[in-house]
């Protein structure tokens, strides 16, 4: 896939309607508020009414982390960097994703925005449901644990250096994907998947770029500026 060029500011404007503008942009906290019901209720629900053991409940919802990861490479890889012929399905696919590949310093869509993400998130846990009955009710919060973990860790990756030597190499991969081949990397939350289906970049061999690093990253006046508008 060839590679947009970077803009270091601004970001893109996706729709002409102002309101539907808005709607595509979201903060990390507005999107975690949204959730923490959903990871707080379900288990308890799950041990209360449902009567699931916490040991029970505890590896369903490590199970839906497990799956979430599963699901974001999926995701990544064959919806988010598919390549459509048609018009309406080029403009789709910027709208998604193609957008945060030219202005990765944009940071307020580094989420899914909230009305798509209820949406979808309703549809997938009635999905659940129907394929797994009462266990939806401990694995899906899991799942929504790890998405959260997964925009985090993406806002992270954009915003700062890695605060432990451990994940430099997570950081450097996504980075490798963004300026470097977008063929490649598609793990944000974890390198796992990447590892197993050989879309791995190969940190030993590949030289650091700090530079172009650097230019996926927002500045300290984008931070403080996002600080005094908070």
């Amino acid at each position: 896939m060839e590679l947009e060029k970077i803009h270091n500011k601004g970001q893109a404007q996706l729709f002409k309607n102002q309101y539907l503008e808005y709607l595509t942009k979201t903060h990390p906290l507005v999107i975690w508020g949204m959730y923490l019901p959903v990871l707080a209720l379900l288990p308890y629900y799950s041990s209360n009414t449902l009567n699931f053991s916490v040991l029970s409940i505890f590896l369903l919802f490590i199970g839906g982390i497990f799956f979430w990861s599963l699901t974001e490479y999926i995701l990544h890889r064959f919806a988010f960097h598919y390549q459509p012929e048609s018009e309406r399905g080029k403009k789709f696919n910027y709208i998604i994703h193609g957008n945060h590949h030219q202005y990765p310093r944009d940071k307020e869509r580094l989420f899914m925005p909230a009305a798509p993400s209820l949406i979808i998130a309703f549809t997938l846990f009635l999905l659940m449901f129907f394929l797994l009955g009462e266990t939806a009710f401990p694995f899906f919060p899991g799942f929504v644990f790890g998405y959260l973990l997964y925009g985090s860790m993406h806002y992270a990756i954009h915003a700062w250096n890695p605060p432990f030597k451990w994940m430099k190499g997570l950081w450097r991969n996504h980075h490798l994907h963004h300026y470097k081949n977008d063929d490649m990397g598609f793990g944000v939350s974890s390198t796992l998947w990447d590892h197993v289906f050989g879309t791995m970049f190969n940190l030993k061999k590949e030289k650091e770029d700090k530079d172009k690093a650097h230019q996926l990253m927002f500045t300290r006046s984008d931070r403080k500026k996002d600080a005094v508008e908070r």
